[in-house]
Parts: structure tokens; C-alpha cells; sequence
């Protein structure tokens, strides 16, 4: 049977004027651009969009850290200076101290990064490697649709066209060549090639542009670097060691935007897909969970037009693509989910609003989803079996279960869950009989 979009494209084909030029790439929901920002030639009907405060397009560049946890941030006094260069830039840029990726680990932050949505409303395979089949709409392709010019390169074999599926509506995706593989570690040392990728694909951008980099050194295997610092024996040491080594190459990826002509007319993002265990919760490296240890990351957000700032406010790596999508003055797909950060990082208010984390049921995992409101974070296992409640302000590492201890506080939140909570489509994977935690009446 033909599905819903390949009808929608189909229409477009049989619509297309008078074969004067191609015919249009029609999404669920065609992208609406700007008359003035139109690409010359376009086929697309140019109306009205949202725009950002200067009324005009901005590239957009946005460096991922895998592994990569909040507390080795400037601003969280962590014991030694690892990354020297984002600090640098988050003293020119917006930096929010309370920001979570959408999940714990890179394949469920990154199939909702691309497709704009929260993990679980995404279709996907229902392993432990998920994949974003090509029916689903991604933010890079109504980009694309909308005359932006995107670019993506990455550093791990997850990433191949035949895997992962997150290669959907970019120009230009190319893989760090030479990399060995494996399904349980990651003993590559990639940082420098990915720069490099990075900068050939940035030499070559056509303004607007959308850029996309996920550092991934900090991942699993730490690797020792002869030109990095050491910070301390072991894993931790290790893993700062990672970190710092990663914050270099960040350093020259920034330097080398800043000195392009359309360096001032670009925004860059520095976020993570998640953060990083060493044994709080009885747990190493990421994923199956939702402590703050795996969750809570740095967004840092530099922009034409914006004032340095922290925001205290929790945020969710669920805004990012309409933060994108806005600097770009390209309307949101109306299946998209999430809320642009940018009036705030303009200067607005930023008003307190529910964060949600999520992890689906896969093959490896149960069930998981987190909700943070002001202080307190409320997660629920499983089908919503049992919850804990935590005050991860005044404890940070959630050792204090409130469930039974506040009542009304729970019973608030607990409220305020299940209401959020309804406006999440969950869709189940296509492999079913494999999933952790599954009922035999309620199979995903």
C-alpha cells in the first residue's frame, strides 16, 4: 500500500507547473519560507514564516560531545579545568545550567533529535541500535525542502547510511574513514580526522546552512592522547582525559567558524547525546537509566544578536530542532514536537515548563521516562510500575526518595505526569518479542 507521504510526493510530480523546473519535495506539511529568503529558482510557495528577531536566516552549526556530562562545565566547579575552550566560548554565548538529552544513550537521543519528536513516538527497530526508517519526516528534510543547505560528518560505523537511518535530508553525511568496528566498545580515536571532515565541509558551505558534528573520543574505550593532560588514574581520570583531548579539536572547530566570512551571520550549538556513569546507581558508562549522571548535559547557545547569560530553567534536548529551525526562519513540520529556545536566548523570559526524558522499551532495556518540573524529578519504570521522586537541586545525585515521604508532592507530580504523559504518541517498535519488560497484553 503506498504510503501517505510517497502519495503527497506522487501529487507534487503530477502538479509540477509547466516543466519549466523540478518539481517540488512536498513533506506531510510543506515548509513555509520567507519571501525575501527564498532560494533563487525555488519551487517552493513562498508565505509568511515565523521569524527570528533579526528577521533573517542564520547558519546554524551544532557540535555534539558523546559521553559528555554537565559537571565538567566552568560553572559546576568540578575540580579540574577539562575543557578550556567551550569554557571560553560559554562566556560569549547562552549557557543553561540545567539542560537533559532527550534519552541516555546516542540512538534514542538522536532518532528524536533528527525526527523531532520524543524516542518513544518514533518508529524504530526496537533494538539496542535503533534506526529511523526512511518513512519518517526529519527536521533536516523539511530543511532541505526549504533551499537550507545541510552537512553532517561523524565518527562511529552506527552512523552508515544502512544503519541508523539519521542520514535523512542531508547534502553532504560522510563517516571518518578507517574505523574499526564493534557492537560493545569503541576503540577508535577519531577527533582530529572528524575535524578535519568538518572544516572540508564547512569550506564548501552554501549559505543558509545546517551543520551537524558529533565528537565522539569521550565514548566508551578511553584512549590515552600523548599531547593531553592527565587528569588522575583510572576511569575518571581517563575519561576527563577524553574529554579535554575532544575540547581541542572543539577549540579549532570554533576557531576556524569564527574566521570565515559568514562566521558572524552563524549560531552554534555545543550540547551531548548523554552523559556518563562511574558507579553512582551502581552503574558504568550510560543508557537502561535516567539519573542525572546520564541526562543532564551542557547546551550552550551562541547567536548573531544574543547577550552572555545563564538560564537555570530545566530545558530538554526536545526544543533543539525548533531552535534550529528558527534561526533558519523555516516553519516546523506540525508533527514536530518541542519549543524554540530562542526568544530566551534572545533575552526573553524563560518560564518554567515541564522536561521530559524518555527511553523506550528496546531489546536491552525496560521502559523508562522521567519527568522534571522546577526541583524535582519524578521517574517511572516500566508501565509506570512503581516511581522515584527526587529533589535533584538540593540532591543532585538522587539519593533521597520523596515518594513516601512527601506525599502531596508526589501526588502533584505524579498529576502533572500522567497529563504530559498524554500528549506523548508512543509507537511501538517493529520487533516485539524481544522487548525487555513487555506484557503479554501490552506488547511495547
Amino acid at each position: 500500500m503506498m504510503t501517505m507521504r510517497a502519495l503527497l510526493l506522487l501529487f507534487a510530480l503530477s502538479c509540477a507547473c509547466d516543466g519549466a523546473g523540478p518539481a517540488p519535495t512536498v513533506s506531510s506539511a510543506a515548509p513555509t519560507v520567507s519571501s525575501s529568503t527564498a532560494p533563487t529558482g525555488s519551487s517552493t510557495t513562498t508565505t509568511s514564516a515565523p521569524k527570528s528577531e533579526s528577521n533573517e536566516r542564520t547558519n546554524v552549526v551544532v557540535i555534539m560531545i558523546d559521553s559528555l556530562r554537565a559537571d565538567r562545565m566552568p560553572w559546576s566547579d568540578y575540580r579540574h579545568e577539562v575543557v578550556p575552550n567551550i569554557a571560553r566560548f560559554a562566556e560569549s554565548a547562552v549557557r543553561y545550567t540545567r539542560f537533559h538529552a532527550l534519552s541516555s544513550y546516542t540512538a534514542m537521543t538522536f532518532g528524536g533529535f533528527v525526527a523531532a519528536r520524543y524516542p518513544s513516538e518514533v518508529e524504530r527497530s526496537g533494538y539496542f541500535f535503533s534506526n529511523v526508517p526512511d518513512e519518517v519526516l526529519t527536521f533536516p528534510e523539511v530543511l532541505q525542502q526549504a533551499g537550507v543547505h545541510t552537512m553532517s560528518a561523524h565518527a562511529h560505523w552506527y552512523f552508515n547510511k544502512d544503519k541508523a537511518g539519521l542520514h535523512q535530508g542531508f547534502d553532504d553525511w560522510e563517516i571518518v574513514a578507517g574505523l574499526k568496528k564493534s557492537n560493545t566498545t569503541d576503540q577508535n580515536i577519531t577527533g582530529p580526522k572528524h575535524l578535519a571532515l568538518a572544516e572540508k565541509q564547512l569550506a564548501k558551505a552554501r549559505e543558509p546552512f545546517f551543520a551537524w558534528y558529533h565528537f565522539l573520543d569521550p565514548h566508551d574505550m578511553y584512549m590515552g592522547h600523548p599531547d593531553t593532560a592527565r587528569f588522575g588514574r583510572g576511569a575518571v581520570g581517563a575519561y576527563d582525559g577524553e574529554v579535554h583531548f575532544t575540547d581541542k579539536q572543539v577549540g579549532k572547530l570554533l576557531a576556524f567558524i569564527d574566521a570565515q566570512p559568514w562566521g558572524k551571520r552563524t549560531a552554534v550549538i555545543i550540547s551531548a547525546d548523554h552523559g556518563e556513569t562511574f558507579g553512582e546507581h551502581n552503574m558504568y558508562r550510560h543508557g537502561f537509566e535516567l539519573w542525572q549522571e546520564l541526562t543532564h548535559v551542557p547546551l550552550i547557545v551562541r547567536a548573531p544578536g544574543t547577550k552572555p547569560r545563564a538560564i537555570d530553567e530545566p530545558r530538554s534536548g526536545i526544543d533543539l530542532p525548533a531552535t534550529i529551525m528558527d534561526l533558519l526562519a523555516v516553519k516546523p513540520d506540525d508533527s514536530f514536537a518541542g519549543e524554540s529556545l530562542l526568544p530566551e536566548v534572545r533575552g526573553g523570559e524563560a518560564k518554567r515548563r515541564a522536561v521530559v526524558t524518555d527511553l523506550p522499551r528496546t531489546s536491552d532495556s525496560d521502559r523508562r521516562r522521567a519527568l522534571i518540573w522546577g526541583n524535582h524529578k519524578l521517574i517511572a519504570h516500566g508501565d509506570d510500575g512503581y516511581f522515584k521522586l527526587f529533589d535533584v537541586v538540593a540532591d543532585p545525585r538522587e539519593q533521597r526518595d520523596l515518594v513516601t515521604k512527601d506525599k502531596k508532592l508526589f501526588d502533584e507530580m505524579l498529576e502533572r505526569y500522567r497529563d504530559v504523559s498524554k500528549g506523548i504518541k508512543d509507537v511501538c517498535p517493529k520487533v516485539r518479542d524481544k522487548l525487555k519488560g513487555k506484557k503479554k497484553n501490552k506488547p511495547c
